[in-house]
């Protein structure tokens, strides 16, 4: 009796320490993958600013991005990197992007001046009634370069 109690204790104590190893590398992968994710989440962006000045020139028509600029056909794009969409004073948002709940971070911007299909899997179908009608860019470098200039525009 005394031997069958030995094995059941040895066999709890050996199932605490591998429900504990278990856990501990459920948390160790957890963990990793967010370390890699947030590794790759940055280099995904890492655009070149001045490519995406001069491609910033398609943009130029519609979209100021001086300091105090007045707005024109859309909104002026200064310090929009991080910004709220929908927010800035003075410019007449679709009713649609003022309560999208949008803040421009890399993620957004990349799919919000991709093209359309894009656009419209991020954030559905609705987009389609903001004001904004450019066709979108479609290389991915050209992304990168585009966020990378935005995000120097403070």
């Amino acid at each position: 009796m005394r031997l069958k109690l030995l094995y059941i204790y040895i066999f709890l104590i050996s199932y605490n320490i591998i429900v504990e190893f278990l856990d501990m590398y459920k948390k160790f992968l957890m963990l990793s993958f967010v370390f890699i994710f947030s590794l790759s989440s940055n280099v995904v962006f890492a655009g070149d600013a001045e490519k995406g000045k001069k491609l910033f020139k398609k943009c130029a028509a519609c979209h100021n991005v001086a300091e105090g600029a007045k707005h024109k056909t859309g909104p002026n794009l200064w310090k929009i990197h991080g910004a709220k969409a929908g927010i800035q004073e003075g410019y007449k948002y679709s009713e649609w992007l003022k309560g999208s709940g949008i803040v421009w971070n890399d993620e957004e911007l990349a799919a919000w001046v991709s093209a359309k299909k894009v656009k419209v899997a991020k954030f559905g179908k609705d987009v389609k009634k903001s004001k904004m009608i450019f066709a979108g860019l479609r290389k991915q470098a050209q992304i990168d370069d585009m966020i990378a200039y935005l995000k120097s525009l403070k």
